[in-house]
This record gives structure tokens, C-alpha cells and sequence, in this order.
């Protein structure tokens, strides 16, 4: 017949621990705070809420080249038609009315591409306020090939070896230069990390 153990007694063995070779499980955490920490590096970020200032200069050089490409295309358009009228005062068949046909056509192309890239930066421009990703991927592809010929009117003026054009070739150098400078504004400014988050922040 077996006895209960007595608990005042010395040379009684103590009492096992409950769950011994179990893992004991922690206490429930407190009703109200996170289950899980969050991850390592993780860090919210809050959307802009005003336009960072790269990003503004870029969208004031938009409308100001823009504004300067409406002047030239109407310069252009204004010289194209004084072309034409010098070619139809002459003869078809002089060299006078062929030289004037031809620097009109020249004349009037440029002028409508002029007359493109003018409503782009201006659209793009305006578009800096609500736009999206694709505002920005359309700056860059468009300052881009601005940059590229930026680049080669600054060569071609560089290389111009000619004492009568000295001065037209330094002008040339300059606005390239000037230009070429505006471009890389525009690409910086849209691949920095403000300019990704400010194209890609939520729109309400």
C-alpha cells in the first residue's frame, strides 16, 4: 500500500517540474501590440507633398524653352515665307528662285519641328503638377536626345575652321554648351529619388 508523499518531509523526493523535455511556450503577447517587429531596414517613407525643388527648376526650364522654341518657330515661318516671295519674283529655272524654294522648305520644316518640341515641354511641363511614371520616362527620352543634339551642334561648331564663321561658330558653342547643361538637368532630375517618388506618389 502506497502513501501520498508528505511535502515536510526531508528525505522525500521533490516533485517533478511540470512539461520537463517540452519547450515551454512564451506568454501571449499583450492585446494592442504588434505580433511581429517589422522587418530589418524597413523603413515607411511618406509621400512628397510638394515638388522638390530639382524637380521644379526642371519644370521652369520646360516652359522657358518651350516659350523660346514658339519665338523661333515663329521666326522661322516668318523667314521661310520671305524665302518663297524672293523665289516667285524669278523665274522657276533661275538659281535665285531654285536657292529660295529650297531654304523655304528647309525654313518651314524646321519651323514645324520647332513647333513640336514646343507643345511637348510645355505639356510636359504642365504635367509635372499630376503626372505620373510616364511623365517622367517621357522627359528623360526626351532630354536625352535634346542632349544628343546638343551635342552635335556643340562638335560642329567646335570643328568649324572657318575665320568667317569664327563668330557664329563661338555663338554656336555657347548655346550648345547652355543647352547641353538643360538636358542634364531634366535627366538628373528625374532619375534622383525625389524625382521617382514625387511621379510616383499616390494621386487623390
Amino acid at each position: 500500500m502506497s502513501y501520498p508523499p508528505d511535502p515536510n518531509n526531508p528525505y522525500g523526493q521533490p516533485p517533478a517540474a511540470p512539461g520537463y523535455g517540452y519547450p515551454q511556450q512564451a506568454p501571449p503577447a499583450a492585446y494592442g501590440y504588434p505580433q511581429q517587429a517589422p522587418a530589418y531596414g524597413y523603413a515607411p517613407v511618406a509621400p512628397p507633398r510638394s515638388m522638390p525643388g530639382l524637380v521644379m527648376t526642371a519644370r521652369v526650364l520646360l516652359f522657358v524653352v518651350g516659350g523660346v522654341q514658339v519665338l523661333l518657330t515663329g521666326l522661322l515661318l516668318i523667314v521661310a515665307a520671305s524665302a518663297k516671295t524672293v523665289a516667285n519674283q524669278h523665274s522657276t529655272s533661275s538659281d535665285t528662285a531654285i536657292f529660295g524654294n529650297a531654304a523655304a522648305g528647309v525654313l518651314l520644316v524646321l519651323g514645324i519641328l520647332y513647333l513640336l518640341a514646343s507643345v511637348l515641354s510645355i505639356t510636359l511641363g504642365v504635367k509635372f503638377g499630376k503626372g505620373g511614371p510616364a511623365t517622367r520616362i517621357t522627359t528623360i527620352v526626351y532630354g536625352s536626345v535634346a542632349l544628343l543634339l546638343g551635342a552635335l551642334v556643340t562638335i560642329s561648331a567646335i570643328t568649324g575652321s572657318s575665320k568667317a564663321q569664327a563668330a557664329g561658330s563661338g555663338f554656336g558653342v555657347v548655346v550648345g554648351v547652355l543647352w547641353i547643361g538643360i538636358c542634364v538637368l531634366w535627366i538628373v532630375a528625374m532619375s534622383t529619388r525625389e524625382g521617382v517618388d514625387w511621379f510616383n506618389r499616390p494621386k487623390y
